[in-house]
């Protein structure tokens, strides 16, 4: 049996609470080797699209067969599936909600959790974290097979706002998350970017701020735009917040037009 050595957490629990230590406990109870990694539990309380992007952004830099368990679950106890995916040398564990909109491929396989084997005796209605898809994650991790879980499916939940609009001239996208430094966060992509505005003319508008150019770090100007570390188009302030200084929200618009 092929054994995982890491299991790693994405939530929007954060740490006043013990939802994440219970989830824990759950692990290390069923597989006590485990080593457990917190990505980040302060993803804004729903935003499913956010984890999304967080979880694209940090899983390639882990080892394959690592075990990812992904929790932002606002219809927790509906009809949403709990899901188990295979994607890239990687196992995902969640809800399917969107959440892995971004890493999800034809190549993928997705099982539906169902086999109650592998989970707690007792599942709570508001709390699939603990009682489904932390059980899951261990037994995975002591090499029980994937599709000892459940039945393999083919279709899984896309988040569409994901993506930004490309027309031949213009590209609306918007703003999807920002960092703790402030910075704003696009949804438009370096590959996505570039194949655009290449060796043309453009203006990048957001907010009551436009930008001619793409810088390479935040310090060349007081206002910057460029492709952060993370792959995607974003606007800095050098030494404060870009989010702060403009007032800039989630879902603000950013538009890229050819001049």
């Amino acid at each position: 049996m092929n054994r995982h050595t890491f299991i790693t957490l994405l939530t929007d629990f954060g740490t006043k609470d013990s939802y994440v230590g219970q989830m824990k406990g759950v692990i290390l109870s069923i597989n006590p080797e485990a080593k457990i990694i917190d990505i980040t539990h302060e993803i804004e309380p729903q935003d499913i699209r956010e984890a999304a992007f967080v979880l694209k952004e940090y899983y390639p830099y882990f080892p394959e067969d690592t075990i990812h368990v992904a929790v932002v679950d606002p219809e927790v106890g509906g009809e949403r599936k709990p899901v188990l995916c295979i994607c890239d040398g990687h196992i995902f564990i969640g809800p399917d909600n969107g959440i892995f909109t971004l890493i999800l491929n034809d190549k993928a396989e997705i099982f539906h959790i169902k086999n109650k084997e592998f989970m707690l005796p007792k599942i709570s209605n508001t709390f699939h974290g603990r009682d489904i898809f932390s059980p899951v994650a261990a037994h995975l991790s002591k090499g029980v097979p994937p599709s000892s879980m459940g039945e393999k499916i083919e279709k899984y939940t896309v988040l569409e706002n994901c993506f930004p609009l490309v027309y031949p001239d213009v590209i609306y996208g918007e703003i999807v998350r920002f960092d703790r430094f402030g910075n704003a966060i696009s949804n438009i992509d370096e590959k996505t970017l570039d194949g655009f505005i290449k060796d043309r003319g453009f203006k990048i508008s957001l907010g009551k701020k436009e930008f001619r150019n793409i810088k390479r770090s935040y310090f060349e100007d007081q206002f910057s735009c460029l492709i952060g570390s993370s792959g995607y188009l974003e606007f800095g302030y050098y030494k404060g917040s870009f989010k702060d200084q403009l007032g800039i929200w989630k879902g603000d618009e950013v538009v890229i037009k050819i001049i």
